[in-house]
């Protein structure tokens, strides 16, 4: 007997499956016709939901982004969370840290993705500000930090941690331990903070 799945459940049970074979397998080393025989479908309803595996992948794309912001979200505007915690928590919980991320991480950083990797980068970028102007300006109401800039600051720090701490970047652990203590102690002065009050917040976003 046929069964009937509503168009979202199918969708998901596609990209659930597609998740696992890219993730298992390599992007480049799954076809949709592995997909196919997974799910047990026919060619035909998957293209009904997607083109192509291109397409699959900019749905897993936007799903794991969707659900990471989502995530911030309720962290980032949970004000009974201390603000220097709330900023930790929300950095934590914007780390894309699942095989769907590793797959996106992994095309992502290959030269002939850089289109995607600017993309994916711009569109996390573009949902994550309002939140940490949020906590920004909660930080600044308590007398913890103050710029005239909010927004224009957290592009700079955003901007700056993703270059310094970009997955294509590796280094040694003293080389890293350098970055990381430049990194906490440039954002302080981005943020007027006293010197070392970040420091407490930050380490542990390191050392997980």
């Amino acid at each position: 007997m046929r069964i009937v799945k509503e168009a979202s459940e199918r969708k998901n049970e596609i990209l659930d499956v597609a998740e696992r074979l890219f993730y298992e397998r390599g992007y480049d080393n799954t076809s949709t016709n592995d997909i196919l025989a997974e799910i047990g479908i026919a060619r035909g309803t998957l293209y009904y939901h997607f083109k192509s595996k291109e397409d699959i992948l900019d749905a897993m794309i936007e799903r794991v982004l969707n659900k990471t912001i989502s995530n911030a979200k309720k962290v980032a505007l949970d004000e009974s969370i201390p603000v220097l915690k709330r900023l930790t928590l929300t950095v934590i919980a914007s780390n894309v840290d699942t095989k769907a991320g590793d797959v996106i991480i992994e095309q992502a950083h290959k030269p002939q993705n850089a289109l995607m990797h600017f993309k994916i980068q711009e569109m996390f970028t573009n949902q994550l500000v309002p939140l940490y102007v949020k906590i920004i300006n909660d930080g600044i109401k308590e007398n913890l930090m103050y710029t005239e800039y909010p927004e224009d600051t957290i592009r700079m720090i955003l901007s700056y941690a993703n270059e310094a701490f970009d997955e294509k970047n590796k280094f040694d652990p003293i080389v890293s331990s350098r970055m990381i203590q430049a990194f906490i102690t440039n954002t302080e002065l981005l943020l007027n903070m006293k010197k070392g009050s970040l420091k407490e917040a930050m380490e542990p976003i390191f050392n997980r």
